[in-house]
């Protein structure tokens, strides 16, 4: 494998690791809500919305696509992480609604 390649593959697993762990904390957001553990609830969004924050610095786009961009001319949706291309094409609505609806369980959790 060349250089590039290598390069590409290293980037594109980082990327996908950094994918799964805000994935999982939107996803455990409101099974720590319902659970009686607001404080990490609490812990988690924080930790989404400064994800947020990074992808709205950058134009919406993760900072690791910018830099898989330099090893390939590839495109496609998935071209800079181990995701489904249909996945990675519909990322941000499918998480953000996701985090959104955890939200509403937190703030829910919170003030019962």
């Amino acid at each position: 494998m060349e250089k590039r390649e290598t390069a590409l593959v290293l980037v594109k697993a980082a990327h996908t690791v950094a994918w799964a762990f805000f994935a999982s904390c939107i996803l455990l957001i409101p099974v720590a809500s319902l659970a009686g553990r607001l404080g990490l609830a609490g812990i988690l969004s924080v930790l989404v919305l400064l994800e947020g924050a990074v992808l709205l610095a950058n134009g919406w786009r993760c900072p690791l696509t910018d830099v898989a961009a330099r090893y390939t001319e590839d495109r496609r949706d998935n071209f800079d992480i181990y995701l489904p291309e249909w996945l990675a094409r519909h990322n941000k609505r499918i998480f953000s609604a996701l985090f959104l609806a955890a939200e509403v369980v937190l703030a829910w959790c919170a003030l019962r």
